[in-house]
């Protein structure tokens, strides 16, 4: 698996053993099976922005933090210049650029997102996590199915929407994807 993926998962572990939580407590958070849960702390699996996300809230700690391992210090501006956001790639499909990361106390957390072209026949990853979330499309096309609608989403066109419905994208065309998520 990717080390970017092994990271994150080290720092989860890090992260509960400081806390004191069982696995089972935090993959009851995740809404996850406590197998499940730990299958993510190997590192021999993907890890969704949603769990990560679910955690943070939950554990009062920085997304940024979970996916880069780095503590925000900036609390009046922080500039993230072009092409140089921190970035995850968590599969060869996904690749997340934290727009923000330096900045504590964020009250959302917006990425630059890539989304490669997948198979037609391959099935949609759909997660949900608390809150809400903003999309705009960059460049491409993608399907964005949310809750069972499936909305295809041109560049220049935005959603808003409730992110605690299940919800997944999908690139378009065969080519690559990528938009402006802010997750609130």
């Amino acid at each position: 698996m990717n080390e970017q993926i092994q990271q994150i998962a080290e720092r989860l572990k890090g992260l509960r053993e400081a806390l004191e939580i069982t696995p089972e407590e935090i993959a009851e958070t995740c809404h996850l099976s406590t197998e499940e849960y730990l299958k993510l702390e190997s590192g021999n699996v993907d890890i969704s922005v949603s769990v990560l996300h679910q955690i943070s809230q939950a554990y009062g700690v920085e997304l940024t933090t979970l996916m880069f391992g780095d503590e925000p210090k900036m609390s009046t501006y922080f500039i993230t210049r072009c092409g140089k956001g921190i970035a995850v790639e968590r599969t060869k499909a996904y690749k997340y650029q934290s727009l923000a990361a330096g900045f504590a106390g964020r009250k959302a957390d917006p990425f630059f997102v890539t989304v490669h072209p997948k198979e037609e026949n391959t099935p949609m990853y759909l997660n949900s996590h608390q809150g809400q979330e903003y999309n705009l499309v960059l460049e491409g096309r993608m399907l964005l199915e949310i809750n069972g609608k499936q909305l295809v989403l041109e560049t220049g066109d935005s959603i808003y929407f409730n992110s605690e419905l299940p919800h997944g994208m999908r690139a378009l065309d065969g080519k690559k994807v990528v938009f402006l998520a802010v997750i609130v």
